[in-house]
């Protein structure tokens, strides 16, 4: 796998490193080891699949309080999406700072996701299937959210939502 360190420390986009021959390709797309020498925590408690029947499904923005906060290591398998994510870490020097990566199941990129982190994606495509390891089992108690449009944030989506939650609709703006 090939890690590359994004503005946001500690959040990196992950491209596979295919050993291709005349039937195809075979890569890793998790290794626990080549996690840890980036200085990744790669534990791994559940796994998550989301599939989104309609372009322009935004699910977003989530995150764990503590102490169930949650890294997560994000790949499209079908489709494509724009993944984004928000620093929350409040020591953090890009402490509200965002990032939004193009995964597709062509572009086979995956992206780590620190704990502490707001998490969203809106789709590009029907049918689209996103899988997702996540450090810690889901606690509905301990869910945060930002609504997906938060001025402070100014988050700059390629299209505007078609379809969202009441739930994700709902989020508030960020407080401190």
């Amino acid at each position: 796998m090939k890690f590359q360190e994004t503005k946001l420390a500690g959040a990196y986009i992950v491209n596979l490193n295919l050993l291709q021959d005349d039937r195809g390709f075979f890569s890793r797309m998790f290794c626990r080891e080549e996690f840890q020498q980036h200085g990744l925590v790669p534990d791994v408690m559940q796994g998550n699949m989301s599939w989104n029947k309609t372009r322009g499904t935004l699910r977003g923005m989530h995150y764990q309080h503590d102490p169930y906060q949650e890294t997560k290591f994000i790949r499209c398998t079908r489709g494509a999406i724009y993944d984004v994510i928000i620093d929350l870490r409040k020591d953090s020097t890009t402490y509200q700072e965002w990032i939004g990566v193009e995964l597709t199941a062509d572009n086979r990129t995956a992206l780590f996701v620190p704990k502490d982190f707001a998490h969203g994606f809106i789709t590009l495509e029907d049918n689209t299937e996103v899988f997702y390891l996540v450090s810690q089992s889901y606690q509905p108690g301990s869910e945060g959210g930002i609504r997906w449009d938060d001025p402070r944030f100014n988050i700059e989506w390629p299209l505007k939502p078609t379809c969202i939650s009441p739930k994700d609709a709902a989020w508030p703006d960020y407080k401190d």
